[in-house]
């Protein structure tokens, strides 16, 4: 072999292994940031359930829900939260219009049918107004927990303004009423399929 041919082969050696640790290094920091986005999200969507109420992992094993779409918006994802064995809570992803475009809400309800909490997970909204929605401190959305159906019935999802029980979202009320029918659509669809979300009866 010529010196010129084994400095070729030397080069593309180099080269070989060059490109071969890259790679690996882009595949194991893409791992890491992998992992890194799935506890985010965790920390998203568990933000609803409070610590004292489950002991699993609920998005482990994410819901088949039948029937997603419903009346003024439609369910991307549920998760089932458990406590010493027993069903303690789902968690619904839900999707609605809102003012400027899509807005996703997390709504955790409690086995009894009790909304836990309500918390925007995204959202379009003009800042200041429908925005206001996400702002720290912002306690517009506590108006729902503690909420049934049994004790709010159906005409009382509504605006004020609208012969219902709730406050609107100051200069927000397309806002206001597309959380208010997501978060009535979501009651209502775990009154319907309690036994399946809950894991207490058979598959829909």
């Amino acid at each position: 072999m010529t010196p010129r041919a084994r400095a070729v082969l030397l080069v593309a050696a180099v080269a070989c292994l060059a490109i071969g640790c890259a790679i690996g290094w882009a595949q194991l920091n893409a791992a890491r940031i992998s992992q890194a986005e799935l506890q985010l999200k965790a920390r998203s969507l568990l933000s609803v359930l409070p610590a004292e109420r489950y002991d699993n992992q609920p998005l482990q094993r994410p819901l088949a829900l039948p029937a997603p779409t419903l009346a003024h918006s439609t369910l991307l994802a549920g998760y089932r939260a458990t406590l010493l064995g027993q069903p303690s809570a789902v968690v619904l992803h839900s999707r609605v219009q809102g003012y400027a475009g899509p807005l996703d809400l997390l709504i955790a309800i409690d086995s009894h049918g009790r909304l836990l909490a309500t918390r925007v997970l995204q959202h379009q909204e003009t800042p200041g107004l429908g925005g206001k929605l996400s702002e720290p401190g912002n306690t517009w959305l506590r108006g729902f927990e503690g909420r049934t159906l049994a004790d709010t019935p159906d005409p009382a999802w509504a605006l004020k303004r609208d012969a219902g029980q709730f406050d609107q979202l100051a200069g927000a009320s397309v806002t206001s009423r597309a959380v208010i029918q997501a978060v009535h659509d979501a009651l209502r669809y775990f009154d319907e399929h309690s036994l399946y979300l809950l894991g207490t009866g058979e598959h829909e």
